[in-house]
């Protein structure tokens, strides 16, 4: 039963980014359970002119909100952390007790946004330095360096995602669609226009 819900929304999941009625992160839709540490951790991580409401869409699009949440390939809790992901993240904060404790688990996907927030530093507007922070997240830091090479040989700056997507397809081992169709449900989430 749980198999055919979950195959039900993945199959859906287009037509509801194509129709964008997907409620906005701040609608009362989504539980405010959680709220208090994406407000804490998005400001220890990132300072206090961040909108934490990022990184709770970001849940949003990786869980549902939901704590108990595994994947397929083992991801764990409200941010989808691998364990070795957690693991090592776990090293420069040792107070990272439980993967699967949403308080540690957000604090955890937060700090790692952070990280690849900051390898992102060449010069972008803020929104297209998140595109790439967030798709790094969801693909991985060097397919999305991979994917922004592949942009340059094409003709591209690579500095915007508008040149990363338009070469998605051309980039080796990267199931582009999942991270463009994540990098879009995030931003329908936060009200970002098309």
């Amino acid at each position: 039963m749980r198999k055919a819900i979950l195959l039900a929304v993945a199959l859906a999941f287009p037509l509801l980014l194509q129709s964008a009625e997907i409620p906005k992160v701040t609608d009362r839709h989504w539980t405010s359970k959680y709220d208090q540490y994406f407000r804490k951790y998005s400001k220890r991580f990132f300072g206090p002119a961040m909108d934490w409401h990022w990184f709770k869409s970001q849940g949003i699009a990786e869980s549902g909100l939901r704590g108990d949440a595994r994947s397929w390939v083992n991801a764990k809790g409200i941010m989808q952390l691998m364990p070795r992901t957690f693991a090592e993240l776990k090293k420069k904060n040792p107070q990272l007790s439980n993967v699967m404790e949403p308080r540690w688990n957000i604090a955890a996907g937060i700090y790692y946004d952070s990280t690849l927030f900051i390898k992102w530093k060449e010069d972008r507007p803020f929104l297209e330095r998140m595109r790439f922070m967030l798709a790094s997240y969801n693909a991985g830091f060097r397919t999305i360096l991979r994917a922004q090479k592949v942009s340059r040989e094409h003709g591209f700056n690579g500095r915007d995602w508008e040149s990363i997507k338009s070469v998605a397809p051309k980039v080796s081992k990267w199931r582009e669609k999942e991270t463009l169709g994540y990098i879009r449900k995030i931003e329908i989430l936060m009200g970002v226009p098309r």
